[in-house]
């Protein structure tokens, strides 16, 4: 027989107010439901505080640790209403029922996306061959000309000039048919000879 267990999100309602007693003291929570998390089977739950510098008090609790859970407000209301159902509400409770910032899942999935292509393109700059002293002379080339590549052990930056291994400044030489102008390359050579000498 397959029992699914349901989410604690079905349970513990995001953006809900509820009171939870837990266990063995049998405290009382009440704060709005951050958060939950099946994997860890906790529930965050969080309460405006006024008496203090703080902003909010957070308790992360593990659902194991319930003993009984109580919907004080089902959805947190956007702001103040006004109206006779605020009255009928703790004034404690009301101030802490504020919302949660809506976060889509496309924006996430675009951010993650963004995160492994610029991981993976930073995997691109290593060179498994290369010392890590060469390794260093090649990131600090990177972050000031932009083009930089491996060519073997060698750097190849702008592709004018060649950084060799030991990668020091008096290996660093100019390509014969790199073309452009002359006294623009040496002047590209005498910075890289620069920059490999600081490192």
């Amino acid at each position: 027989m397959n029992h699914r267990r349901s989410s604690l999100n079905d349970d513990y309602p995001v953006n809900s107010v509820m009171e939870i007693t837990i266990k063995p003291s049998n405290e009382k929570l009440t704060g709005l439901v951050y958060c939950t998390d099946d994997i860890s089977n906790t529930i965050v739950l969080k309460k405006s505080v006024n008496y203090t510098t703080l902003a909010s008090d957070i308790w992360v609790l593990n659902a194991n640790s319930v003993l009984e859970k109580k919907v004080i407000v089902k959805e947190a209301p956007t702001a103040h209403s006004g109206t006779e159902a605020d009255a009928d509400v703790d004034e404690g409770v009301l101030e802490l029922a504020m919302p949660l910032l809506n976060v889509s899942r496309e924006s996430i999935e675009k951010r993650e996306k963004r995160a492994i292509m610029l991981a993976e393109d930073s995997f691109k700059h290593i060179n498994q061959k290369a010392t890590p002293e060469g390794q260093v002379v090649f990131d600090r080339l990177l972050k000031a000309c932009n083009e930089v590549v491996w060519k073997g052990e060698s750097i190849l930056v702008l592709n004018q000039i060649r950084v060799d291994p030991p990668y020091g400044s008096d290996n660093c030489r100019l390509i014969q048919n790199a073309g452009g102008d002359v006294v623009l390359n040496e002047g590209s050579l005498e910075r890289v000879k620069r920059i490999v000498g600081a490192v």
